[in-house]
């Protein structure tokens, strides 16, 4: 029977569970090591496999509390990065700290991280109750938590259910579960929506919300670009192995070119207005019954103020002047020129 343990993160490997009454061994940084103030900083961190380079030279920070997200296409090396924070491949070249402790030290830090990578794997035959408790045995773990962990991850009336039984979702849930046995400070999750249908994917992002709302720091992978962009106050983007874009999420939709759409009553008026704003040094762009006016950086309440002037010289009624702002989902396309760049 498979070890319930292998894919839930190593923190939950009986190797790194010191003997009681056994000391933690020194932590000795390495060259390429370095200490940081924020939950996860690694410095131009590198993995080859071969001559194959799945990540190449990078160097992220993900502050400490805050949701972060980790955007990029299949094959940016996000597994390959996840794993390496977590000790389950040792890096080629570079370092870093997790939660201020070397990242080459996995095990000075591992005790206050959870994870899940990949889809978990339990006992079927076992209720996701017994599960957690041979977890919380095998990692020392107050077993007094389970309770409230699975009323945290909507399973508390179906903490008694064979994992066989389980919804994917409800798998997932489960491995969220397993990975906060040890009230960890950091939450490593590498696409936790995986394979749910849009029911299992909005309680997901329920689920990231209320763990944010307790103050961890959590770092997540997802390709469903819309539910990261309500959840996460922080991103990373990666591309072939390399950094694209750190910082706040409202930082990367800021940078892009907010626009007003404009729409009239009569369709005639349409073109005229576009005509004068042209000669007024406005970007315009027909879009079908509206016009989209690039604000540039500028106020948007004065470029409202500038297309109700121009409506009004032209005798043309708005019916519609809103503020229109690129998403998450376009901004990242625009980045990676469509996720190949």
């Amino acid at each position: 029977m498979p070890s319930p343990v292998g894919r839930l993160g190593p923190l939950l490997h009986p190797a790194w569970i010191p003997a009681e009454g056994a000391s933690r061994p020194a932590v000795r940084a390495k060259e390429g090591d370095v200490h940081s103030d924020n939950a996860i900083e690694t410095h131009r961190l590198t993995k080859r496999y071969g001559s194959r380079t799945a990540v190449e030279g990078l160097s992220i920070v993900v502050p400490y509390g805050v949701v972060a997200g980790f955007i990029g296409p299949n094959g940016a090396g996000k597994t390959t990065t996840m794993s390496m924070l977590l000790g389950l491949t040792s890096p080629s070249d570079g370092g870093g700290a997790v939660l201020g402790r070397p990242l080459r030290e996995p095990a000075a830090y591992l005790r206050q991280v959870g994870a899940l990578i990949e889809r978990p794997a339990f006992y079927p035959g076992l209720s996701g109750e017994e599960n957690l408790r041979l977890l919380a045995t095998v990692g020392g773990h107050d077993p007094a938590r389970i309770g409230d962990l699975l009323d945290l991850v909507g399973l508390a009336d179906r903490g008694g259910d064979r994992f066989g039984a389980y919804s994917l979702g409800m798998k997932q849930r489960l491995g969220i579960a397993a990975a906060l046995l040890g009230d960890p400070a950091l939450l490593i999750l590498d696409e936790p929506a995986n394979g749910l249908d849009p029911a299992g994917i909005h309680e997901m992002r329920r689920l990231l919300s209320d763990l944010a709302d307790g103050g961890r720091t959590i770092f997540v992978s997802s390709h469903i670009l819309a539910e990261l962009e309500q959840v996460c106050d922080w991103l990373v983007i990666i591309d072939r192995g390399a950094l694209v874009f750190q910082g706040s999420k409202r930082e990367l939709l800021d940078s892009a070119a907010a626009g007003l759409v404009v729409a009239t009553e009569r369709e005639g008026d349409l073109a005229r207005l576009r005509h004068s704003l042209l000669e007024r040094g406005r970007r315009v762009e027909l879009r079908g019954e509206s016009l989209r006016v690039d604000v540039d950086g500028a106020d948007p309440r004065a470029v409202a103020a500038e297309v109700s002037r121009a409506a009004m010289a032209q005798g043309a009624v708005i019916v519609e002047l809103r503020l229109e702002r690129t998403n998450l989902e376009e901004r990242y396309l625009e980045i990676t020129n469509g996720g190949n760049r």
